[in-house]
């Protein structure tokens, strides 16, 4: 009885979530601030925070410095993988990458599997002005393979430890890969799949779950997964561990199969009171782009769907930074909330800053283009402004108001300062300039 009584005196003090705090009716700061900054209603982003339709990326006792909100009626938001390898381990390199991840980004996620794990996430943490993701599982089977001699003797304590160690140390949301059951996992590998696996953290769960003889960790612990998260009040990001890694491989049973589940567990968390992603897919046709974004919403009832890519042909590195940007664009149009970008480096290396810059301004783009369809003057007057200008021939107003300013006053002046008010593409013969004069000597 007493125990009964302490639990619920607990419960009552207990700090209460975003989702919680919505569903009251309740406007706290981080939704206040996300609201403005996205020229939305309170009560409009409010109500989409308590049906799980839009997330804001946090962590209750280390916000990160600069919000983002995630979701319907938002701008679609670009997030920059980084991180260490096995074989590369250069930390100034990475934190050269959070600095373009701070000013061309919305998000990063810190993908390092090389060098010291704990001491690589705090430096880009302290670094981070946005908020910053993990994947836990890389860290729990790592250490498993450097103590133990292997990453399937990892135990189901050891990878919650490390989950509470990442949310403590201010991590803001997590590719949790709890979607994927042995099951379904012994059916895919005898599968006639081009590739039956290309997720890294999915790979590792497989793995264990073969290994071990046992279902899914994070599936069994799901509960006490959400009890964890709450209390941080950081975001899951349901990750796909089935996704396609080739074209030929999409919208297979086995991705839908997963995805069906995700849904469910998307469900049983924005009950619970956690903010929830699911994570998409990958390689797609460009046919099949914006029924699979139309899917995720269907079955989840609209919440945020983070896209990798997706990239509609595999021949293409290493320009997948271009072909999947026009992959983004279509799933932003279509409905995707986060657009994962990808580098030119993609399936070939680690990608350098310079390609990581490469890639995250081509999702800027993408994402965009996106938002014109999606959001519609809200994001076209920006287009409709510089357009103006360019009619004008105002350069000035119209390099300074472009998406990279710095890059479009080189271009303009490589073969130096334009010698007419025109560019040195036209020249005196520009068709803005050509067509005004004779407007002005008939007048």
């Amino acid at each position: 009885m007493w125990k009964t009584f302490l639990y619920g005196i607990d419960q009552l003090f207990m700090a209460k979530t975003l989702i919680q705090q919505a569903r009251e009716g309740r406007a706290p700061p981080e939704l206040e601030r996300v609201a403005k900054a996205e020229d939305v209603s309170v009560a409009k982003l409010r109500d989409r925070l308590a049906r799980g339709q839009a997330v804001v990326l946090t962590n209750a006792k280390s916000p990160p410095r600069r919000l983002t909100g995630v979701g319907k009626g938002l701008h679609t938001k670009v997030n920059v993988n980084l991180g260490t390898s096995s074989e590369v381990v250069d930390l100034g390199a990475e934190l050269k990458k959070v600095e373009v991840a701070n000013r061309w980004g919305d998000t990063l996620m810190d993908l390092s599997v090389g060098g010291d794990l704990d001491a690589v996430r705090r430096a880009v943490l302290s670094k981070a002005e946005i908020p910053v993701g993990t994947v836990p599982i890389y860290q729990a089977f790592i250490e498993a393979f450097e103590k133990r001699g292997g990453g399937a003797y990892m135990t189901e304590d050891h990878l919650f430890e490390v989950v509470e160690r990442q949310l403590k140390d201010g991590v803001s949301f997590m590719t949790i890969h709890a979607a994927v059951t042995r099951d379904l996992a012994l059916k895919v590998l005898k599968s006639d799949r081009v590739i039956p696996v290309v997720s890294r953290g999915g790979d590792m769960v497989i793995g264990w779950m073969l290994y071990n003889e046992s279902e899914n960790p994070y599936l069994k612990n799901w509960d006490y997964l959400l009890e964890l998260f709450a209390e941080y009040d950081a975001t899951i990001s349901i990750g796909d561990a089935l996704r396609p890694g080739a074209i030929a491989d999409a919208h297979d049973e086995f991705q839908i199969a997963e995805l069906v589940e995700a849904a469910r567990l998307a469900k049983r968390a924005i009950k619970a009171g956690v903010q929830v992603m699911l994570e998409g897919p990958g390689h797609v046709p460009l046919n099949e782009i914006v029924w699979s974004i139309k899917l995720e919403k269907k079955l989840t009832g609209g919440v945020p769907y983070y896209v990798l890519g997706p990239l509609p042909t595999d021949v293409a590195a290493p320009y997948d930074h271009i072909a999947s940007a026009v992959g983004a664009a279509l799933a932003a149009a279509a409905g995707a909330d986060l657009l994962c970008y990808i580098t030119p480096a993609e399936h070939l290396s680690l990608p350098t800053v310079k390609q990581v810059e490469e890639g995250v301004k081509a999702y800027r783009v993408a994402a965009h283009i996106g938002d014109i369809v999606k959001l519609g003057p809200k994001a076209s007057g920006w287009d409709r402004e510089v357009s103006v200008y360019r009619g004008r021939l105002d350069w000035a107003n119209m390099i300074n108001k472009l998406l990279d300013p710095e890059a479009a006053w080189a271009v303009y002046r490589q073969f130096g300062e334009p010698k007419v008010k025109g560019c040195t593409m036209c020249g005196k013969y520009c068709p803005m300039m050509w067509v005004k004069e004779q407007a002005r000597k008939t007048s």
